[in-house]
């Protein structure tokens, strides 16, 4: 996804340092240079991706769960998402190489500079995907199939942007995946309250993506990317509250099938606060406004873990 406002050269050429990449951060500053482009194409500068690939696994995992949710398995989540969110932007900057090349705020990445070439990058993106299957061979057979079965998104998503309006969607299936694997983890099997945790899941990245698409919007519109941002446009408030109130609902009703304690009520309401905050503050072209809020949906994420823990742990 991009943003931008130029047109000649890379796109958004006009503004200083549209880049997305921040230089003289902890990359520059500590590590190797030959080791640096392959940190920024994980994304390891940037985590929020980590977050909200993590968390679904986390909410799922205190969902099944009958107390406080085994560290173990936190840990082997959070490690998970870690890798398999780099090899999914490894997937995602090798299919989108030339497009990135046109667009100043991408330009700068690893595989549209040319810092770092597509077979580096396929086999780098391979050595991520057998430290993601280190991690799943950890669980059970069926966490494990459940698990493999979300390859099919993940080689999906990259394309999903040149064939629908709904990329968003597609990103929503894949990134709340975690919301099957977690449950299936603790308790060896599949329910409805799973289901529509991924369901809760899937809506709310309708919501913080089409939040990040509205970045993009202009470049996205002349590269020929589709997204939400495009399809909705100026009506994307009233689709926000219908994503996010969807997501409400449907972690209330995972909630309930599960039989989580009365503490986890007020704790949701605070997270459907937090939406209504989201919703109020949007400004569809303010991009550093858009950027900001969906980087708050980390604190969303950690938010809903709160709330299922609570409604676990409190008598």
């Amino acid at each position: 996804m991009r943003h931008g406002n130029g047109r000649s050269g890379p796109l958004s050429s006009a503004v200083a340092d549209p880049s997305d990449i921040r230089r003289g951060d902890w990359i520059d500053r500590f590590v190797p240079a030959s080791v640096q482009p392959y940190l920024r194409l994980a994304r390891l500068d940037r985590p929020i991706g980590i977050w909200l690939l993590m968390f679904p696994c986390w909410w799922s995992t205190a969902l099944a769960s009958t107390g406080w949710p085994d560290p173990w398995f936190l840990a082997l989540f959070a490690l998970g998402a870690t890798v398999m969110r780099g090899a999914g932007c490894t997937l995602n900057d090798i299919a989108d190489r030339d497009f990135d090349a046109k667009v100043a705020r991408t330009a700068t990445r690893p595989i549209a500079s040319g810092a770092i070439g597509v077979r580096q990058a396929a086999l780098f993106m391979v050595a991520l995907s057998l430290a993601g299957l280190l991690v799943l061979l950890q669980f059970n057979l069926l966490t494990i199939v459940v698990g493999a079965a979300s390859l099919l998104l993940v080689a999906v998503y990259p394309f999903a942007k040149r064939i629908t309006d709904w990329p968003q969607a597609v990103l929503g299936l894949t990134f709340n995946w975690g919301a099957l694997v977690g449950w299936t983890a603790v308790r060896g099997d599949l329910g409805w309250a799973p289901l529509c945790l991924y369901a809760a899941g899937v809506a709310w990245t309708l919501g913080y993506d089409t939040i990040y698409a509205h970045q993009d919007k202009e470049d996205d519109a002349i590269v020929g990317v589709r997204s939400t941002a495009l399809r909705l446009g100026a009506t994307t408030r009233p689709w926000l509250i219908g994503f996010y109130a969807a997501a409400t609902a449907l972690l209330a009703l995972a909630g309930g099938l599960a039989g989580l304690g009365a503490a986890f009520w007020p704790a949701l309401a605070i997270v459907a606060a937090h939406f209504v905050w989201q919703i109020a503050r949007l400004d569809i072209d303010n991009p550093k406004r858009c950027l900001a809020l969906f980087k708050s949906n980390a604190r969303t994420g950690l938010l809903v873990f709160v709330a299922i823990l609570l409604g676990r742990i409190v008598p």
